[in-house]
């Protein structure tokens, strides 16, 4: 009889541990580098990495779809707290696999002008191992993963929940982390 009690708790714990394909970069990896078309306020943009990490710590957040009702409030959550990202001198970009057209409205309607958002390749969803493999979803889309990545290169900080309520919060307190009170 505990045997199969022992059988049954084991193959629910195998249930509870998320599975390797939803295994985001760790802590410590070194981000990697990439350049993609951005919108900023309405405007086209290229959004290089490497280029922002030379001015200070980089929030890199993925998110599914732009216009949709958690992507649409997460982007309102990091505009409203923009100053004090900028305040820390993180500079905060928004990713989905969205055209740039889509960007555009989204980063004037949505992001309020204040930070960038640009397309997930799926070369860039693929290094970053963010895809989002979830039954009924539509191949090819992000998974809402977020990434604080130091000056050095190297991720810091990871949150992966399909619950947008917590990455600005805890994004902003890893950037802070990073940064010395001034």
């Amino acid at each position: 009889m505990k045997k199969h009690i022992f059988a049954a708790i084991s193959a629910l714990a195998v249930l509870a541990i998320p599975s390797a394909s939803q295994a985001e970069l760790a802590v410590g990896a070194q981000a990697p580098n990439f350049s993609t078309r951005a919108a900023l306020a309405g405007k086209d943009l290229a959004f290089n990495l490497q280029a922002a990490l030379r001015k200070g710590p980089v929030v890199l957040y993925f998110y599914p779809k732009a216009f949709t009702q958690g992507c649409t409030l997460e982007a309102r959550a990091f505009s409203e707290a923009h100053d004090q990202f900028a305040a820390a001198g993180a500079t905060v970009i928004g990713l989905s696999a969205d055209d740039v057209a889509t960007l555009k409205r989204f980063s004037t309607e949505e992001c309020r002008g204040k930070f960038a958002v640009g397309v997930a390749t799926p070369g860039i969803i693929g290094a970053y191992d963010v895809a989002l493999k979830r039954q009924g979803m539509p191949e090819g889309m992000a998974n809402r993963v977020s990434y604080v990545i130091g000056q050095d290169g190297r991720v810091r900080f990871v949150h992966s929940d399909l619950d947008y309520r917590d990455h600005v919060r805890l994004a902003l307190e890893a950037v802070r982390a990073l940064t010395p009170p001034r």
